[in-house]
């Protein structure tokens, strides 16, 4: 599960049209897709920002296009 560098979902519903800030976590390769479907979470203790949040993220051509 990717790390979302945001304080929350709000904010990253805000930055539709972006790039993505985000951290990998995963020690079996990157999870990160320019284009498709990405699940993550927003986790304070690492970010040091904002509260807990899950997240559905559709990635077309390396910007953020939707956010659930």
């Amino acid at each position: 599960m990717l790390v979302f560098a945001y304080p929350s979902k709000k904010v990253l519903k805000e930055n539709v049209g972006n790039r993505l800030n985000y951290i990998e976590t995963s020690m079996f390769g990157d999870e990160y897709l320019s284009y498709g479907w990405l699940t993550g979470a927003n986790r304070p203790h690492i970010t040091g920002q904002g509260r807990v949040f899950f997240a559905r993220v559709f990635m077309r051509d390396g910007l953020i296009a939707k956010v659930e």
